[in-house]
């Protein structure tokens, strides 16, 4: 009885078999990475920009490829130097001598899916040109607002290691990102299997393979459903609460915003309807709160210096919030 009333509450099965494609696609050539793939997806489902962090060479920018290359949409990558200016992302006005007028080109910024690579690499001028596009979908130049088209998903990679020639992107900006993914090192057994793929088949003709799953309009359907998915008052109230006490924590100097405590709820519905269900759980909270989170709060500079990281601080704050059940 149970489950007939769950199919009818919502029906989750184009969604479930478009995650199922897309992650059976992205398999045959991205080797593990389960949680990143699922967070990737669902930051998508939840109309949020994804930042992607890890040393170079697992696969950041590759797996942001094949999640643009699995949906029919317009594609755009950037790759950010120190030297990039912002006219280079947003595009220019340039003067059309047949009608003695300017005329607005638009620049890279302007697609559905927008893969930023080593984001960090651009100075202060340049990241401020994405602040307007990132959050109201809009670009202004010269007075004039052209609004981007829907879907608008900003897939950006940086290095955490390498600091030389390198810029801190303001807090503003990453307060932004609905998620900041870390891609860690393979086990072994991964590393094998990524070493004897690429041995016996040219990763470009992989490539080559990948059909387009979704269109840009199943993307604004679905999100949609996943909006419309159920949450209890009380894991509201739990959301709440972890936000609250990070602004109340002594290990902490910045907490989070009510962006965050928005972040989350989206992004667990956007994982629970991954997951096949029409409403979140606890567990979908504890799961999302660290990469919601990690890029929006700061250790005082103590606990910076005793190697604590943002993670480690959330987990102990929501082990110190009842669960509700």
């Amino acid at each position: 009885m149970e489950d007939e009333l769950f199919e009818q509450r919502t029906d989750l099965s184009k969604l479930s078999s478009a995650v199922e494609q897309i992650k059976a696609t992205l398999a045959q050539i991205i080797v593990g990475q389960h949680h990143t793939i699922d967070l990737i997806l669902a930051g998508i489902l939840a109309d949020g920009h994804i930042l992607i962090e890890g040393v170079p060479g697992v696969a950041k920018t590759l797996t942001a490829k094949l999640i643009a290359k699995a949906i029919d949409a317009r594609y755009s990558r950037i790759q950010f130097t120190p030297d990039l200016m912002p006219s280079d992302v947003l595009g220019t006005s340039m003067f059309n001598p047949k009608n003695s007028a300017f005329e607005f080109k638009p620049g890279p910024i302007f697609g559905n899916i927008i893969l930023i690579d080593e984001i960090n690499r651009s100075p202060a001028k340049t990241q401020s040109a994405l602040f307007e596009a990132m959050e109201e979908r809009q670009v202004t130049i010269d007075g004039q607002t052209y609004k981007m088209e829907e879907p608008f998903i900003v897939l950006a990679t940086q290095n955490p290691i390498e600091q030389e020639g390198t810029y801190r992107l303001p807090e503003a900006q990453l307060d932004r990102f609905i998620f900041k993914v870390e891609i860690k090192y393979p086990t072994l057994e991964e590393e094998l299997t990524i070493i004897t793929q690429q041995h016996q088949q040219n990763p470009i003709d992989q490539l080559s393979h990948i059909s387009p799953v979704l269109s840009i309009q199943d993307i604004v359907s679905l999100r949609q459903v996943v909006k419309g998915l159920h949450v209890e008052p009380k894991l509201l109230e739990f959301t709440a609460k972890i936000i609250h006490e990070t602004r109340n924590n002594k290990s902490l100097y910045l907490g989070g915003s009510p962006r965050a405590s928005l972040a989350i709820i989206n992004a667990a519905k956007a994982l629970a309807a991954i997951k096949g269900r029409d409403f979140i759980t606890p567990d979908d909270i504890i799961f999302i709160a660290p990469p919601v989170l990690r890029h929006r709060i700061m250790l005082t500079p103590d606990k910076e210096m005793e190697g604590i990281t943002p993670d480690e601080i959330v987990t102990q704050i929501i082990q110190k919030i009842e669960v509700p059940r």
